[in-house]
């Protein structure tokens, strides 16, 4: 299962197709669907999307959602209404299952296609992002690059404490 043991990791480019197809690199798809196919296609940030596996995905994604519920129920988010509010807005146009097709490929659904800022016979890049799969506009990658990659060593040291 992606997220317990095996991490995704890489860095490829590859190109739209005119179907708004791309193929997922077999090193990573074969991670991603190892126990199960259908997976999680999710917006993350503007020029990225990310490929999850649903199960992983529908886990993690249950427990912070009965968290919530938890907490209106209890009477604790009466004063963060809006944040509800938009936490419901966004929940609803978030994510998507889909299925990979033959040779790993993608469909990118309409809303995640504008979403990605990528027109057909562009160039994406997909990372191995260790719990899930992104998909980069070239530009978006690189502007959120610049601003990570210096805080890399730092994010190391403290995720092996």
């Amino acid at each position: 299962m992606p997220g317990s043991s095996e991490f995704l990791l890489g860095e490829f480019q590859r190109t739209l197709d005119d179907r708004y197809r791309v193929a997922i690199p077999h090193e990573l798809a074969d991670v991603l669907t190892a126990e199960s196919p259908e997976c999680i296609l999710a917006k993350e940030r503007p020029g990225c999307l990310s490929l999850w596996n649903a199960p992983v995905w529908q886990t993690r994604w249950d427990e912070g959602v009965a968290l919530i519920r938890q907490k209106m129920r209890a009477g604790r988010l009466q004063e963060k209404v809006g944040q509800v509010q938009l936490f419901g807005r966004l929940l609803s146009t978030r994510h998507k299952a889909v299925q990979l097709a033959g040779r790993s490929r993608l469909l990118i659904p309409e809303g995640f296609r504008e979403f990605l800022g990528i027109e057909p016979n562009g160039t994406l890049l997909i990372l191995g992002a260790a719990v899930c799969v992104e998909l980069w506009q070239p530009e978006a990658w690189n502007r959120y690059l610049e601003k990570r990659m210096p805080r890399f060593r730092r994010v190391f040291d403290q995720l092996t404490r």
